[in-house]
């Protein structure tokens, strides 16, 4: 049951909102169809629409057309993008940016093979995405564990009470699939891992998905107060970063300078059941099965630790998680100023102490599989960029951050990772480059 993508797919969702139209399996020869982005377009945007068929269309003709059926706007196909498929070879851009007017509209191409667009809208960008927006914060409330969970048809409970006084393990070697031979081996030491998100699918938590997606999140509130943020209605985000925050700070013990990665198992053994082994609402896991020892590991979650207290933490766990704190100061510096100087401070120890020439696999998940992360230069990338951002807002010198995120920011250009797989979860460079 190795997944790779986790909460993220929510904030695609939520901040890139490339949804599009897609043909029907199996379409006749001869066909065509018009892609859209089914969201809409902000008003001042880039606005292409994206002619797919199965024979190439040079010259082609499209029109816009408003809801009364009048055409307000046509011109040529543009340049082929390249194939899409065997079935649809040809893929031309339709520029329709010079169209600035409020409305719903389609898309229209004639000619041997017409084709119309679904309908889309035009408009400002919280009327366009608003809707999905304020879906996804859904989403996020449905993934709460803990006691501060937000009642819905989906939550009726609270689930993982347990997780507030949860103890520590040594990281077992584990196979492909998550299985480990014989038992977990405590570290003797209790702490709170309670709230935070799962993982979408399970009740896990990772460290390595979460920050990430603390840092999507906090940047959109951030940057986007009126469609994120205080502004922003019931797509209001600031709530679910505090949220994800508190469960940051939790996962690190900033006296000893201790960080813990993972709350839970997925896979069990022959002596014990997994998260991903049963069914079941969130709320039974803490009484689950009596005092059964099999589901020992689903009433008492596990947390594993990264490693002892102050040593090198991995470069991709000490680069996104110390972006999300150093982020989590910029949100919260004037609000609540106490949540803020935990988070910059944590921030910048975590980030102090990555270990910048790892040996073997990066650490991300038990199992690897689950999120096999190989590059790290980009996380220490937007960790530097979103101190020396933290720095500025505290009215510090940002100099050494400054520095350090232009060295990543070159280690990473010129390492074997550029451009690769950009917007992906594994790949932060997009977002720290910006």
């Amino acid at each position: 049951m190795a997944r790779r993508k986790g909460l993220v797919s929510a904030v695609a969702c939520a901040l890139l909102a490339v949804v599009v139209s897609a043909p029907a399996a199996g379409a006749a020869a001869g066909s065509a169809f018009v892609r859209v982005n089914q969201l809409g377009y902000p008003l001042d945007a880039p606005k292409r629409a994206f002619l797919m068929s199965s024979a190439d269309r040079p010259g082609a003709v499209f029109h816009v057309v408003d809801g009364s059926g009048r055409t307000v706007l046509s011109g040529p196909v543009g340049a082929s993008t390249g194939s899409w498929s065997d079935a649809y070879p040809s893929v031309r851009t339709i520029d329709f940016s010079a169209l600035h007017r409020p409305g719903t509209y389609t898309i229209t191409v004639g000619g041997q093979s017409p084709a119309t667009s679904p309908p889309f809208r035009i408009g400002s960008g919280s009327t366009v995405y608003a809707t999905a927006i304020a879906n996804a914060r859904r989403f996020y409330q449905v993934q709460r564990d803990g006691a501060d969970y937000v009642p819905s048809a989906l939550r009726s409970a609270p689930g993982h009470l347990n997780d507030e006084h949860a103890m520590t393990y040594l990281t077992p070697k584990v196979d492909g699939d998550g299985i480990f031979e014989g038992d977990l081996t405590p570290l003797r030491k209790r702490i709170d891992a309670s709230g935070g998100w799962w993982d979408a699918g399970d009740y896990l938590k990772f460290l390595h998905a979460s920050s990430y997606t603390e840092t999507i999140l906090a940047a959109g509130v951030r940057d986007f107060p009126g469609r994120m943020g205080a502004g922003a209605g019931a797509g209001d985000f600031t709530g679910e970063v505090r949220f994800g925050a508190e469960w940051l700070l939790r996962m690190w013990d900033d006296r000893t300078r201790t960080l813990y990665y993972q709350v839970g198992i997925g896979s069990g053994n022959d002596d014990t059941i997994g998260d991903h082994d049963i069914w079941r609402l969130p709320q039974d896991d803490d009484a689950y099965g009596g005092t059964d020892p099999l589901y020992r590991y689903i009433r008492n979650r596990p947390v594993f630790r990264a490693g002892p207290a102050g040593s090198p933490i991995s470069p991709n766990l000490a680069g996104r998680d110390s972006a999300a704190l150093a982020l989590c100061y910029q949100v919260f510096h004037r609000t609540h100023p106490a949540l803020a100087g935990r988070c910059l401070r944590a921030a910048r120890h975590i980030f102090a102490l990555a270990d910048t020439q790892p040996k073997g696999r990066l650490l991300t998940a038990i199992p690897y599989d689950y999120y096999p992360e190989t590059e790290w230069r980009d996380d220490l990338e937007l960790g530097a960029t979103e101190l020396a951002r933290a720095e500025m807002a505290a009215g510090h010198d940002p100099h050494r951050y400054l520095v350090a995120a232009t060295r990543w920011a070159r280690a990473y250009v010129d390492g074997p990772d550029d451009a690769a797989d950009t917007l992906n979860l594994y790949d932060t460079s997009g977002l720290a480059h910006y």
